[in-house]
């Protein structure tokens, strides 16, 4: 029986190029957005689920981000000498999350609303679903430049192309990644088997949801968490 995820995977370990020079001496998720660091934001959405375990992985500038997140009991993934992207990066924390579905996280985004990993969580049904996708409708996404990345059929599942912004957060049964030989690979390859097999499934999340990977990212983020309508 496939049981409920319990373990979330904050993904923490990219270079932040598009912040220019506010990465230059720091990680991207530990730029300030309204008061405190963007992973805390992301942190704080979390635990508030109760999870087991949560994990972050690790690359560039990681000193800052061990010193904030170990008092939090988040347990630390570092990859060296190199990165490995998102598939490779969830394969190497694997030893710290368990063998059954995870949360995964990105931490360069503000949600407002009602908690996407609760939502997803309420709706996983892993006897049809590989992975369920929290989306955004473009017009909800705040931030966000160029089209969508999915559209959902009357079901909820995916395919590629559309109006829904993938927000970052989803349920991923792990089995797959012991399948790819490559040690550095997105999880966009995962995606791509489940939905051939048609088992990759959107939510779409019913509030807003901000971008943070650009500079001005952070004044609409924090526009976004000042104004008082969701």
């Amino acid at each position: 029986m496939q049981r409920s995820p319990d373990a979330v995977m904050l993904f923490a370990a990219g270079f932040g190029t598009r912040m220019r020079e506010l990465t230059r001496d720091k990680p991207k998720p530990m730029i300030d957005v309204a008061g405190r660091p963007l992973i805390s934001h992301a942190l704080e959405l979390a635990k508030a689920i109760q999870p087991a375990r949560i994990a972050a992985n690790l690359h560039y500038k990681p000193e800052s981000l061990k010193a904030l997140l170990e008092p939090e009991n988040v347990q630390i993934s570092l990859e060296s000498p190199e990165i490995l992207d998102t598939g490779g990066g969830l394969r190497y924390a694997l030893p710290l999350l368990g063998d059954g579905p995870v949360f995964t996280m990105n931490t360069d985004a503000i949600w407002k609303g009602p908690n996407p990993l609760q939502l997803a969580l309420e709706a996983w049904d892993p006897d049809r679903m590989d992975a369920l996708l929290v989306c955004v409708p473009l017009e909800r996404a705040v931030g966000r430049t160029g089209g969508g990345d999915f559209s959902a059929d009357a079901e909820g599942r995916i395919s590629r192309g559309g109006n829904l912004v993938y927000g970052g957060v989803q349920i991923l049964k792990t089995d797959g990644l012991h399948q790819v030989e490559e040690q550095v690979f997105s999880l966009n390859v995962l995606w791509n088997k489940m939905a051939a097999d048609n088992r990759l499934f959107a939510l779409e999340y019913p509030g807003r949801w901000c971008d943070v990977g650009r500079p001005e990212g952070i004044t609409l983020a924090e526009e976004l968490i000042a104004a008082d309508d969701v």
